[in-house]
């Protein structure tokens, strides 16, 4: 048992002074407010809890920044693509584990505690399965015990290359499943995650262009009640290729055929109708929001505002890894809106409203549900995942309550993450990952090999 206390705090009833927490065996089993330290308390000023990043491709931190040279044509997501294919094929266990643990240990220092991987390549060079189906799964939860981050594990199907079960072609051979394999890789998966505490595992089906819908029937008993993630409507082609298919834009066909409810995730959902707005707010699922990687790859941006207007959830993702931080996905979110409709502090819900504050609630309630995380935040019976943030931080400096939110999303850049706790183990002082530069050296070893 360990007691933490916090000159202030963010608890599920708002901010309080003088908060008392109280962890055991990882999780918090008391909070008190309105008290002084006692003796063996370890202080700190200011707490938030840990959110969730729900979409990740830890494979893809390896790649950061090689896809930012113009080709001959239009550089779009779909020439990025290539880019990032022949960068998987390279890659051995051993490096999807050397990239992922930097990952996660990136992900704790900027205030995530929980990662959603949606985990896509399973294969050996040759696009045959490796003896154990889940060889590069279990390096995923390795990474994961290894920096201590909470995992929402997400095994993807991937059968074709486009609508219609189109034939997969080359450069996706380490990503294909046929049903019966994707079956023995789930249940790979979930014997690897029984050795992490807290860790839970759902499904992937890539997206519509990757599963035909009798493979989306006979894939959906293999989630067991567990999330359901699937990337939909991220790029105006793919709405384009899917109406030409089905007659249907693709968040309109899942919502139809889905069924689409709250166990349900759709990550990006960018292009959709007024109508398909609605009807996913109201549906009960989350969508999966990755603002700097949808900016990076040149996807779009989401109609948030509706969205929410509509009483939708959304949570945050890193997805492509380019850039890791929850302020930086947060504030790419609120400013693509204010770029869009020409107006401040869109998305904070109502007037005298931190716009901070509501972006960080938001997240994550809805990043909690979207990895099946029943109870979250500063409270009894939630997994201890606590950060604190830096009081003496130029852009924290004389902040209280919602401001400090403010503060720490739209002025602070990094540096203002000073502790993290994922599951009661400080992982995070200083600022630094207790394990960053072993985890650092790997990575660049890795990489050096990986480029050249």
């Amino acid at each position: 048992m360990s007691t933490l206390h916090f000159a202030s705090a963010l608890l599920p009833s708002g901010w309080a002074d003088d908060v008392q927490v109280v962890v055991t065996d990882q999780t918090i089993t008391k909070v008190t407010a309105g008290v002084a330290p006692g003796p063996h308390d370890e202080h700190h000023e200011l707490a938030i809890p840990g959110i969730a990043s729900l979409h990740s491709h830890a494979f893809q931190r390896g790649m950061a920044g090689l896809a930012e040279t113009r080709g001959n044509s239009a550089d779009t997501f779909w020439t990025w693509r290539e880019t990032m294919y022949r960068f998987a094929l390279e890659m051995t266990p051993e490096d999807v584990e050397a990239v992922a643990t930097l990952l996660y240990a990136e992900m704790l220092e900027q205030g995530y505690t929980r990662v959603g991987e949606f985990h896509y390549l399973h294969h050996d060079h040759d696009g045959a399965p490796y003896t154990n189906p889940a060889e590069m799964a279990t390096r995923i939860v390795r990474a994961a015990e290894i920096t201590g981050i909470g995992l929402t594990l997400l095994p993807s199907f991937y059968a074709h290359s486009s609508f219609g079960g189109a034939a997969p072609h080359a450069g996706q051979r380490r990503f294909i499943c046929s049903i019966d394999q994707f079956a023995k890789l789930t249940d790979g998966t979930r014997t690897a995650v029984r050795a992490l505490p807290g860790a839970n595992v759902g499904i992937a089906p890539h997206s519509l262009r990757a599963a035909t819908p009798d493979e989306l029937r006979a894939i959906a008993p293999l989630a067991e009640n567990g999330p359901v993630h699937i990337h939909a409507a991220e790029q105006t082609r793919e709405v384009e290729e899917c109406v030409a298919w089905s007659g249907r834009r693709p968040v309109e066909w899942l919502l139809e055929h889905g069924p689409v409810d709250r166990h349900w995730c759709l990550i990006h959902a960018t292009h959709m109708t007024e109508a398909e707005t609605i009807a996913l707010a109201t549906s009960g699922a989350v969508a999966g929001l990755c603002p700097v990687t949808e900016a990076s790859l040149g996807d779009g941006i989401f109609p948030a505002r509706e969205f929410l207007g509509a009483g939708g959830r959304f949570g945050i993702g890193t997805d492509s890894n380019v850039l890791v931080g929850v302020t930086d996905e947060l504030r790419q979110l609120e400013y693509g809106q204010r770029l869009k409709h020409r107006e401040r502090n869109v998305l904070s819900g109502g007037p005298g409203v931190s716009t901070g504050r509501a972006l960080f609630d938001a997240a994550l309630i809805g990043g909690a549900q979207a990895l099946a995380q029943p109870t979250v935040g500063l409270q009894a019976n939630a997994r201890a995942d606590i950060v604190t943030l830096d009081t003496g931080h130029p852009s924290l400096a004389g902040r209280h309550g919602d401001a400090n939110l403010d503060g720490w999303i739209f002025a602070a850049g990094a540096g203002a993450v000073d502790t993290v706790w994922a599951s009661g183990a400080k992982v995070v002082e200083n600022g630094r990952h207790v394990l960053r530069q072993k985890a650092r050296d790997a990575f660049n070893a890795t990489v050096r090999r990986l480029v050249a």
